[in-house]
């Protein structure tokens, strides 16, 4: 989803504020005189309150005042050229998925969550990072229109939101139908700091994460060669207090290490195959040296970590990109970081030069994500015996969004009269991940 012509047609995403020049210039803040982890770097970039990025002001955040009438549009191309006259009418750098396609992106979500809930308790929606509060109103509305009058009449949204501006903008966007008032509010906050959740809550909840993986922190690991260990890499300030450099150290950190581990990449075998892919590594890293990097979702480990605690029964739904075009930077993993000035879009090659004035945002490794989210559970561990026949905690399953959209939606509503369908068509490099509590653990 992106605001310019790409290779793919993706619809416009991330570019969550634009730093004016004299904003920019302050941004060596972001890092002060002791060298700080990649991810540490990242999260002042983006949230830092005086200089991240998309901490300053709401209204890169675009706000449809109406619902796109897919139904009038005769195909792709009336869409996309909807689409332009919306961006230049608003010098807005993205409109989420669930703006774009109001109300039925979260009609869908909402669907999904009635079909599952345990209504013989009241039902508990925490969204993280809500945006604009469209998700928010869309999920109410459907389900004060489609569920039975207790489960509306009973039920708690919680918006878990950052960004003090933002957290205004959703009680605007919920407050329009009165009756949702009494049952929304937004706690300003962190929601992968444990302190900001109190008591543990042991009550069935859902748990709703949209387009927010993709700018959670992440962490950096490097190799020289490809039988080098790995170690962390760290940003410092260089001399001249503007440019930053990359520190190289062993893996100390606790996250870093946890994260490794989930994904086996120190795992060794004793066998003959092993060891012979071994050799042929060592004599390939000699002939060819080539240095390896590798980004890690740290932040996705400690926010799951959190969540699983406090919220010990939630089921979780969380959508966000498999894949992003065009990345620049070195490393699996790699984040697309892009800024938007004077209506153009700029991709760095360099994370490091993202100094409070461009977007950092990562493709989702959906299959990392379920481990990470079982290792949460507390089912899948890092030592010990791998044998155990107890069952998994968790019941999950990822889908495409066109699978999710088709299972859950109403696909016909965003249908243009040639049959073009772009939620269905376009979102080729998004996925929805479902994960639910089970009690198989025995």
């Amino acid at each position: 989803m992106f605001s310019r012509t790409r290779t793919f047609p993706f619809i416009p995403i991330a570019s969550k504020v634009c730093a004016s020049p004299l904003e920019a210039f302050y941004s060596t803040h972001i890092v002060g005189d002791k060298p700080v982890l990649v991810r540490d770097f990242i999260h002042s970039a983006l949230y830092h309150p005086l200089h991240g990025y998309f901490s300053r002001r709401s209204g890169s955040v675009g706000v449809l005042p109406n619902a796109i009438k897919f139904n009038q549009l005769q195909g792709r191309k009336a869409y996309m050229r909807y689409l332009d006259n919306i961006y230049r009418q608003s010098d807005i750098s993205w409109f989420t998925p669930v703006e774009l396609f109001k109300p039925w992106y979260a009609h869908a979500i909402a669907e999904a969550i009635m079909r599952t809930a345990n209504f013989s308790v009241p039902l508990k929606i925490y969204e993280i990072g809500g945006g604009s509060g469209t998700c928010a109103k869309g999920i109410m509305d459907y389900i004060m229109l489609n569920a039975p009058a207790k489960v509306y009449n009973s039920m708690t949204y919680i918006s878990v939101e950052i960004s003090p501006s933002l957290a205004e903008v959703q009680r605007e966007t919920v407050g329009e139908v009165r009756s949702h008032i009494p049952k929304f509010r937004v706690e300003c906050r962190d929601a992968s700091d444990r302190s900001g959740w109190g008591n543990v809550e042991q009550q069935p909840c859902w748990v709703i994460m949209l387009e927010v993986l993709d700018n959670l922190p992440h962490d950096l690991i490097y190799a020289e060669n490809q039988i080098s260990s790995w170690m962390e890499v760290w940003v410092e300030r260089q001399h001249d207090h503007e440019t930053f450099n990359e520190l190289y150290k062993p893996m100390q950190d606790s996250l870093i290490t946890r994260c490794v581990e989930i994904m086996d990449m120190d795992k060794t075998n004793t066998t003959h195959s092993s060891a012979v892919s071994t050799t042929l590594k060592s004599v390939w890293s000699k002939v060819y040296p080539k240095p390896r990097r590798c980004w890690l979702p740290t932040g996705c480990l400690k926010l799951l970590e959190v969540l699983h605690e406090v919220l010990p029964k939630m089921s979780l739904i969380a959508s966000d990109f498999s894949y992003l075009p065009d990345v620049k930077l070195p490393g699996e993993r790699a984040p697309l970081v892009s800024t938007k000035k004077d209506g153009s879009s700029t991709d760095y090659d360099n994370y490091m030069e993202a100094k409070g004035d461009a977007d950092i945002f990562f493709p989702t490794d959906f299959w990392l994500l379920e481990r990470i989210d079982h290792y949460c559970s507390g089912w899948l561990k890092l030592h010990g015996d791998h044998t155990s026949k107890k069952g998994k905690k968790r019941r999950t399953i990822t889908l495409e969004t066109s699978s999710f959209m088709e299972e859950f939606g109403l696909p016909t509503k965003t249908r243009t009269k040639d049959g073009y369908n772009p939620i269905l068509d376009d979102f080729k490099n998004t996925k929805f991940y479902l994960s639910v509590p089970t009690h198989n653990t025995k």
